[in-house]
């Protein structure tokens, strides 16, 4: 499980001030490349440009704070992590797929004869 890394005050002073009661960070991972997808709660406008300068600024943190690098042998698996600001706890969770077989039967291997 990833550990939380404490938040940047600067960056928490800014969020409670835009009304955020919470943050949540999802990254995800499996192959070569890691992901993040960061949402504020309560519901925000993303079309907004302080949102969205206010969400990139929380994913340049989270970047430098967490360094997902997202490798893996190609299963998702990812780390979902929230921060809440009311409260001031946060949780974190993780999860994985696995790779899973439906039924195989076997039979006569039939090799054509080319004529």
């Amino acid at each position: 499980n990833m550990n939380a890394e404490p938040i940047k005050k600067s960056l928490y002073d800014k969020l409670k001030a835009a009304g955020v009661t919470s943050v949540k960070l999802a990254f995800s991972g499996g192959s070569d490349e890691g992901y993040l997808d960061v949402f504020l709660y309560p519901s925000f406008d993303y079309h907004d440009e302080a949102v969205r300068n206010l969400v990139e600024e929380v994913e340049r943190w989270a970047w430098e704070a967490y360094s997902y690098s997202g490798a893996g042998e190609g299963d998702d698996y990812g780390d979902n992590i929230t921060y809440d600001l009311v409260n001031n706890t946060v949780e974190t969770e993780e999860w994985f797929t696995e790779r899973s077989y439906g039924d195989s039967e076997s039979g006569e291997l039939v090799v054509d004869s080319e004529e």
